[in-house]
């Protein structure tokens, strides 16, 4: 199920939880109240759709004006406008959100990508990635089809911490060519024992769709990595928090 259509879903659900909460009006608490675990509920179903609503990069003012929608159709009140003329266009809007901020998001990516690449020792390669040896490795470096072990720390431009296995404390395991092309083109040219930091354009990352609610669309990306071993036994299944596979997101290595 693709975002927009999942969030009418969800707005579905929503409705007819709160709708089934007329019932108990009686027991009017305090907006913002959180003193009952029926009111802590509510209030994560808030949280909730605010994380599908997302793509809409609603202001606040707009928010007002949701809040209003969802009030009338949870209450069963005379409606503002028609639902079904009014569906086609929440699609259209959202895309055209979703557009908009990626465009912006790009503009600032490009910044983020050419002052990473005028660091002392970076090098920006062909497919856009900024790569950076922090720390020399020794050996061989790992090949596409192999699976290596690494630690790994991913962050926003804003250096917002999106995902990180250091901070897990547990390191990951796949094969390097499973993941985003930043990924599996930086590993390459590392060596065991050594670290690097890559920060990878969308292209070669999670593209123009991104990976909400972390991921804005267009979005670089910047990865300190620290290559711990390679050729080790595939484990069934990625750990959480993997590295990107790409599923959809962004194109796999060739």
């Amino acid at each position: 199920m693709t975002r927009l259509p999942r969030l009418l879903f969800v707005s579905a659900a929503i409705f007819a939880l709160l709708a089934c909460q007329k019932a108990d009006s009686g027991s009017s608490a305090a907006a913002g109240d959180l003193s009952t675990d029926d009111q802590k509920t509510i209030y994560a179903l808030g949280l909730a759709l605010a994380r599908e609503l997302e793509p809409f990069h609603l202001d606040e003012t707009e928010l007002g004006t949701l809040a209003e929608g969802l009030k009338d159709g949870a209450l069963g009140r005379t409606p503002k406008v028609e639902l079904e003329a009014q569906m086609p266009k929440i699609q259209e809007f959202g895309m055209a959100r979703v557009a908009a901020a990626a465009g912006e998001e790009a503009k600032a990516a490009e910044s983020f990508l050419t002052a990473a690449a005028a660091e002392p020792g970076a090098e920006k390669l062909a497919s856009g990635l900024v790569y950076r040896e922090v720390a020399a490795g020794e050996g061989a470096s790992p090949k596409a089809s192999d699976v290596v072990k690494v630690h790994y720390h991913g962050t926003l431009r804003d250096g917002t911490v999106f995902d990180s296995s250091v901070d897990r404390g547990t390191p990951a395991e796949f094969p390097l060519d499973g993941v985003i092309p930043c990924w599996t083109e930086g590993v390459q040219k590392m060596k065991v024992g050594g670290k690097a930091r890559f920060v990878c354009p969308a292209s070669i990352a999670y593209g123009d769709r991104g990976a909400p609610p972390k991921i804005m669309p267009g979005a670089a990306l910047a990865f300190d990595v620290e290559l711990l071993g390679i050729g080790a036994s595939q484990a069934s299944e990625m750990p959480p928090g993997h590295p990107p596979t790409g599923d959809g997101e962004a194109p796999k290595a060739e």
